[in-house]
């Protein structure tokens, strides 16, 4: 798929089909994720593809919404932010935003491949990093389903760019 046309057909999907993914799909979304910059090139993240059913419950309990448990993989985004980059005079890490990159490469790599995913950070973090085994100074910050929609996304509705963009000359 063509890059435009994958970020012109992105979308979080909420209903999956049973159906696997192929090994070799996740291998190359994971090097997607591997491409992703970071601050000082520091790389303070871990993605994860969770096809362990036991496990998959686990994490279910944590986000109840059903359209996780369809999904054949869930991918959690884990950050650590004592590795990650710190802005001078700031005592907080950019580790979310490290892992925002390499998780936006991870979706839209899925999308290329034909797969699903729908972005989740809608969790208490220590409840999902005990039931994903998840140990300090690692975190879960995000999770994804991954696998095939069941059904074919709705358009979606953007503002206009001139809200969203601007030039300075």
């Amino acid at each position: 798929m063509e890059f435009y046309e994958v970020l012109k057909t992105r979308r979080s999907i909420r209903s999956y089909k049973s159906d696997p993914v192929p090994e070799e799909a996740l291998r190359r979304i994971a090097e997607a994720a591997q491409c992703a910059p970071s601050a000082c090139n520091r790389q303070p993240w871990k993605l994860v593809a969770v096809r362990n059913a036991a496990l998959r419950k686990k994490i279910c309990e944590v986000y109840r919404n059903p359209f996780l448990a369809q999904a054949p993989v869930i991918l959690l985004a884990l950050g650590n932010a004592s590795m990650a980059w710190q802005r001078p005079g700031d005592d907080h890490s950019i580790v979310e935003i490290d892992l925002g990159i390499m998780f936006e490469h991870a979706v839209l790599a899925a999308t290329a491949e034909g797969l699903a995913t729908c972005w989740i950070c809608a969790f208490e973090r220590a409840k999902m990093d005990a039931a994903a085994g998840i140990q300090a100074p690692w975190t879960v910050l995000a999770v994804s389903p991954l696998g095939y929609a069941a059904a074919e996304p709705t358009p979606y509705q953007r503002k206009p760019s001139a809200e969203t963009f601007e030039i300075i000359d």
